[in-house]
Formats: C-alpha cells, sequence, structure tokens
C-alpha cells in the first residue's frame, strides 16, 4: 500500500524534493572480515531519481512515521533488511530546505554484511569499503553529506573503576568478577560506530580498561579488550595512556579532575553513554 509520504515537495523556486513529510535513509555498517567498516549502499535503478547513482536505501516518510521507522521501512522494502537485524546508533538531518522539507539520516550496525533482496528501485546492492565509498559516482545529495557521516578509527580508553562504581549493583562484594563481567559485556557490543561530542562518528572494535586495585585480578578473555594495569593510580595511567599519538581517542569517566588533565585533543564520554551500549537500541 502506498503511503501519505509519496510525493514531490516543490519550493518557491521550483527545486522538487521527493517526500511529502520529509524523507529518511539508513546508513548501515557491518565489519568485515578484517574489521573495516562496510556501508551498504544503493545503485538506483535508471529510471528512478537520479538514476545511475549510488545512495543509501530510502524513501519518503509518512506522516504517521518517525524518521528511524521510515529509514528501516524503506531498507526493508528496498533491500530485505529486517527491522531485528539491525541496532540503531544515531540520526542526523543532513539535507533541509526552505520549504521545510528535510532528508534524515539514520546511522545503524549490524554485526555482519547481511544478504541483500533488491527491488525494482535498485539494479544492484552492495557492501563497499567505507574508504572507498567516495570513489563511486555517489547521489549528490549523498555526495554532500558523506564527509560527515563517515568514521574515522576510534581508540576508547576506559575509566573501569568510575564506570563500575557508577552502577549500584554490588559491584564491591567482588570487585575483580564484576569488573570481568562488565568488560566481557561491553566488548560483545564491539564493534559499533560510536557519534562523539564533536559530532564526528567513530569505528571502534577494541576497549582498552585501565585496572587498578582489587580490579587487576579481573579476567578478561576477549580480543576485543586490552587491559592496561595501573601500578598506581588508575588516574595517571588514564592520563599518560591518553598523551599517546595514533587514533582519535576517547575517555570514558565522569571524574572531573581527569577531566583536566587530558589533552584538548581527547574527547569524554560519559560512563552512562558508555553503559547504554549494553542495552540494543532498534525498533
Amino acid at each position: 500500500m502506498r503511503g501519505d509520504g509519496d510525493g514531490w515537495v516543490i519550493g518557491d523556486d521550483g527545486s522538487r524534493h521527493w517526500g511529502k513529510h520529509g524523507a529518511a535513509g539508513l546508513l548501515l555498517r557491518a565489519p568485515s572480515n578484517t574489521g573495516e567498516p562496510l556501508v551498504l549502499l544503493q545503485h538506483r535503478a535508471l529510471w528512478s531519481h537520479q538514476g545511475g547513482t549510488w545512495a543509501l536505501p530510502g524513501g519518503a516518510r509518512d506522516s504517521h512515521e518517525s524518521t528511524e521507522h521510515a529509514a528501516v521501512r524503506e531498507a526493508h522494502e528496498e533491500a530485505g533488511i529486517a527491522a531485528e537485524q539491525l541496532c540503531v546508533r544515531s540520526e542526523r538531518i543532513t539535507a533541509s530546505v526552505a520549504s521545510g522539507w528535510s532528508y534524515t539520516t539514520v546511522v545503524a550496525d549490524t554485526d555482519h554484511p547481511l544478504t541483500t533482496v533488491p527491488n525494482g528501485e535498485s539494479t544492484e546492492l552492495r557492501w563497499v569499503p567505507e574508504s572507498t565509498v567516495a570513489d563511486l559516482p555517489l547521489h549528490p545529495g549523498f555526495a554532500s553529506s558523506w564527509s560527515a557521516l563517515r568514521t574515522v578509527p576510534l581508540r576508547v580508553l576506559l575509566d573501569t573503576a568510575n564506570v563500575l562504581g557508577s552502577r549500584p549493583n554490588g559491584w564491591w562484594k567482588d570487585r575483580a568478577g564484576s569488573t570481568g563481567a562488565l568488560l566481557t559485556s561491553l566488548a560483545e557490543t564491539l564493534p559499533r560506530t560510536v557519534e562523539l561530542p564533536s559530532g564526528q562518528y567513530g569505528w571502534l572494535t577494541r576497549i582498552e580498561a585501565v585496572l587498578e586495585g582489587q580490579a587487576r585480578d579481573a579476567v578478561v578473555n576477549d580480543p576485543r579488550t586490552r587491559t592496561i594495569l595501573a601500578a598506581g593510580s588508575g588516574d595517571d595511567t588514564l592520563a599518560d595512556q591518553a598523551q599517546l599519538d595514533g587514533d582519535l581517542t576517547a575517555l570514558v569517566t565522569a571524574d572531573r579532575g581527569l577531566r583536566d588533565r587530558l589533552p584538548e585533543s581527547v574527547q569524554v564520554l560519559t560512563p552512562s553513554t558508555v553503559l547504554g551500549w549494553l542495552y540494543r537500541t532498534g525498533l
């Protein structure tokens, strides 16, 4: 059944934009065999608007839909991907015009490249390495927003004691065991797209957790977690680690004193943000 969003919005200057209530598309990432992020792209059918270009699965939003529902529905219609196969991470308005029309990109992850089933709006659906997306002939709207949507490799340092202490779940009764359980649970959420306070997106494949005191005895057997044992103060070790050059770095803490010791280039994530990763975000 056709939705009530299908149709063109005509601006005062004669410009046309598809979707009476705006439009939305799904930027879906999955890890390759080597951990590199892949992006699902649609090669638009020649008969469609901007046919022959590559873009995201997407389309008009119906009046009763959220942008998230619209993007996921369109991905199901155009690529055969079901809502339960993905986790939504964020959304961002990536185009808007004076008429009130807007396009929202919904960012989501899945744990492996999914099998796709194209409909008549596609000549091909392809999982493309993120590093080569810009090499394709992209839809102009997607091309203009791609630089703000692509990820960079992200290093995350975890103030483990601070994060553990933010939950009153009895962790103090077995600090090593609770630390191991926390790190194991966080590792299971990787790899993933992370939206940073700066507005950048990072691609995270491993967490580096600093352990001090009794937490040093925690057992973590997951390659997605690296444990760094502090000889003394955990804060001192975190501050030293944050000084290292390399990938874009984010540090997870609510400790104001530690935050004041960080280089300006290091971004800060709150414990509640990272603990939120433990709960699936989807429809």
